[in-house]
């Protein structure tokens, strides 16, 4: 019986390099070692081998031949969005492990076949969602799921704290651009909430109004600036907001119902109880201005925030059987349909978009923008440490 999960590391890039030294080479994967590390670019390979402790893994510039060595049980795929599915499934039509970096990928379309793919393989998948680890949000989603708040009426997030400079955008030919990245925000930041939002909630918008910048805060061609409106099967209305240009910014995620309100600020959670449901209030109080007797308590949580560490430990458990799968990698498609219909919406000037958007149309559109997108020159290449940007 396996006792160690050996893993490759396709992308050598400031995520997968950070994952390799600040969780592997710190000791902080339980039953985990690396064993191969993959990047198209020598450069980043000899960054990684002046810096990392490990002086064991073997190096590869194509991640094919890596899947082939035998030297990998399961791969961490930490490379530009675009090719998240095809080496997703690429691992599992070997029988590899795989856990993908957020988000699943660019367009629902590629997303479908990889779940399908995953559907068939003899192999776990998961995903890269490391704030679902977050206790605050684990408590909001028990709450919800347990009638806490009654029936939802309002979901508002302001996720604005995303602040990143043009050096970062600079620092890469694909960055911001629709050819190498298909998206700004959405895709590369807010991959997170846009996952969160459903998560936690326990149901997906039906439609959306996507209001999007392209750069309006930076020099890019991408959104770096969104306003989304959500509306509900239930009746429910949300408004989603996020940034990378506005500092110090804010992430306050507020979620309404008939029986109180959650409000997550600050790594705080308080729920605003109602003594009397409020739309038993208002249909039968004779007292026109009367609201509900309101009580509020700071909510207690388990303090636990394991992070990406978390994730990566709790595949590793879930491949040696120790523990059931924390994030089943099919669940990534969410976050990506709705992305793609805040995208086609703000394509479209805020027109209402139905969800799921049809995905031959939003592909059409989507290559009609990589068509036109702007080539960089040549970037020195650079490794970053993202440890402390979360």
């Amino acid at each position: 019986m396996m006792k160690t999960v050996r893993y490759g590391i396709i992308g050598l890039g400031n995520q997968g390099s950070t994952y390799n030294w600040s969780i592997f080479d710190k000791g902080k994967a339980e039953n985990a070692v690396v064993t191969a590390m993959c990047d198209i670019n020598p450069q980043k390979i000899e960054i990684m081998k002046e810096k990392t402790t490990n002086t064991a893994a073997v190096y590869f510039t194509d991640y094919q031949e890596m899947l082939d060595s035998g030297l990998c049980d399961a791969v961490l795929v930490e490379v530009p969005h675009y090719s998240h599915p095809e080496m997703v499934m690429e691992c599992l039509k070997r029988g590899i492990h795989v856990l993908c970096e957020k988000p699943a990928g660019v367009y629902a379309a590629q997303v479908k076949e990889m779940n399908a793919a995953a559907e068939k393989a003899d192999a776990l998948f998961g995903m890269m969602f490391n704030q679902r680890t977050n206790c605050v949000y684990r408590k909001m989603r028990e709450m919800i799921r347990e009638g806490a708040i009654g029936r939802i009426q309002r979901v508002n997030w302001i996720i604005t704290n995303w602040f990143r400079a043009q050096d970062y955008y600079d620092g890469g030919q694909w960055r911001a651009t629709w050819a190498g990245e298909g998206g700004g925000v959405l895709i590369n930041q807010a991959p997170h909430q846009l996952d969160l939002v459903q998560w936690i909630v326990g149901m997906m918008p039906k439609s959306v109004n996507g209001f999007c910048k392209y750069g309006h805060w930076h020099d890019v061609e991408v959104e770096d600036e969104v306003t989304a409106y959500f509306e509900y099967e239930n009746g429910a209305t949300g408004v989603f907001i996020t940034t990378t240009g506005e500092a110090p910014g804010t992430n306050r995620l507020e979620i309404s119902g008939t029986g109180g309100k959650l409000l997550c600020e600050g790594n705080k959670l308080l729920y605003y109880q109602n003594e009397v449901d409020s739309y038993v209030q208002l249909t039968s109080s004779k007292d026109a201005y009367k609201k509900p007797t309101v009580t509020v308590t700071e909510v207690e949580t388990d303090g636990k925030y394991p992070k990406h560490a978390g994730i990566i430990n709790n595949f590793t458990a879930a491949i040696l059987g120790k523990e059931p799968l924390f994030v089943d990698g099919k669940e990534g498609i969410s976050g990506v349909e709705l992305m793609n219909a805040i995208e086609y919406s703000g394509w479209n000037g805020g027109a209402k978009v139905e969800l799921p958007v049809d995905e031959a149309l939003y592909l059409k559109a989507l290559n009609e923008h990589r068509a036109v997108s702007r080539i960089k020159g040549e970037v020195a290449v650079r490794v970053t440490d993202t440890t402390d940007s979360y």
